[in-house]
């Protein structure tokens, strides 16, 4: 879905298949099929935007073969879907039983991480509508923060680096632009924007920012005013932003909250868990919190089992629940957050950034009573994102195009 802002520049908006599983290029084109076209469908929508997943085998196959890429480039036109952005961050086994740690390996400090990444772009660039010239990643916020020394902080800068000389020759090469964005995400060890701040100014390339998660940024209760605007102080660029909400407790002492919370606490994913001490109360706020500290636990069940996590005050768990439908009570979730940031990113005079990616995941791994029961349902819930994402576009003035 294409949006022009009132600057006259096109603001675009996908979702993100990384909610399909698929390990194989026969997989992402049955994808298309089975979930994506009919999303498109549900729309109205002669054409949509996807932020494609591409697995290790997948990309490999891809960037290998180039028939089997301008095969998948026509699919995706017979489909009416097309991709400006790729979510580069799971690098396989996101649709296995059990991801949790496995998902941050290999790391930025890793040869995997880098040539993945570098096929990525050339698929990306084949794959860009004709009239775009701008493609974006979405990656790695370098490693999880455990075993990451000094030397390997160096590796990955050095890969960094590498990768965006590689993105400057491939722009040479083909006229298309392709950039990367570090997702900052709780646990790893950039888990803020903030925290992105001193490695990307370390590899100091235009070509290399931050890639924004609204639900990431709610779960470390960053403001999203101070955190965008320390990013545009410190010339680090937003390559693509990812709208997406997290579970909010609000007070979750109380034995109803806490076995609310338990429901989402699932095998599959991590859910990392984070609560500000001496923290204010405001379900879902995003004004200034007064605090002495961030703290947290790598998974909701260590949370709510081990009581190590001080209940005082809301805790926000890494859930990413479905934009258009808050938790039932006593939980709710931080779209106020999603709105607040989405305003300053695109509701100014001039985008901060051109790509936005709904990316809820979670759906199979919510409340049994939650979870789509078929494929029917789950493309009326993405179709039902897609649009709340589409509503609040439209207030901000963007205008819809066909």
């Amino acid at each position: 879905m294409r949006f022009r802002h009132p600057d006259g520049s096109t603001v675009h908006l996908a979702y993100c298949t990384n909610v399909h599983p698929a390990e194989t290029l026969d997989g992402v084109l049955a994808q298309l099929r089975d979930h994506c076209e009919p999303v498109r469908k549900r729309l109205g929508r002669d054409r949509i935007g996807i932020g494609l997943w591409l697995a290790k085998d997948a990309a490999h196959a891809l960037v290998t073969d180039l028939a089997a890429l301008r095969g998948l480039r026509t699919e995706l036109d017979r489909r009416g879907l097309e991709v400006v952005t790729l979510n580069g961050f799971p690098y396989e086994g996101f649709g296995a039983e059990q991801v949790k740690y496995r998902v941050y390996k290999p790391d930025w400090a890793d040869a995997e991480r880098l040539d993945h990444t570098s096929a990525l772009a050339r698929v990306l660039v084949q794959l860009l509508p004709d009239d775009v010239t701008e493609g974006t990643i979405s990656t790695l916020p370098l490693a999880w923060r455990t075993a990451f020394d000094a030397d390997r902080a160096e590796q990955a800068h050095s890969a960094l680096r590498t990768l965006a000389h590689r993105l400057d020759a491939l722009a040479e090469l083909t006229g298309k632009s392709v950039r990367v964005g570090l997702e900052p995400e709780p646990g790893c060890t950039v888990e803020t924007t903030g925290d992105a701040i001193a490695p990307l100014t370390a590899v100091g390339h235009h070509r290399i920012g931050v890639c924004v998660d609204t639900c990431h940024l709610a779960t470390s209760f960053e403001d999203p005013a101070t955190a965008l605007d320390a990013l545009g102080t410190a010339g680090i660029p937003i390559v693509k932003s990812q709208l997406s909400a997290a579970l909010h407790a609000e007070h979750p002492h109380l034995p109803e909250v806490r076995a609310a919370l338990a429901a989402f606490d699932e095998p599959r994913f991590l859910h990392q868990t984070r609560t500000l001490t001496g923290a204010p109360g405001g379900a879902g706020t995003t004004g200034t919190l007064v605090a002495t500290a961030l703290r947290g636990t790598d998974d909701l069940g260590e949370a709510l089992t081990r009581r190590t996590l001080p209940d005082s005050a809301p805790w926000r768990s890494h859930f990413h629940v479905p934009l258009h439908a808050s938790p039932a009570a006593p939980l709710t979730s931080t779209l106020p957050v999603l709105k607040d940031t989405l305003t300053r990113l695109v509701g100014g005079p001039h985008p901060r950034t051109h790509h936005l990616e709904v990316e809820t995941y979670t759906w199979q791994a919510l409340p049994p009573e939650l979870r789509p029961r078929a494929r029917p349902q789950l493309a009326d819930g993405i179709a039902a994102e897609l649009t709340l994402a589409r509503d609040l576009l439209t207030e901000l003035g963007l205008k819809e195009l066909p």
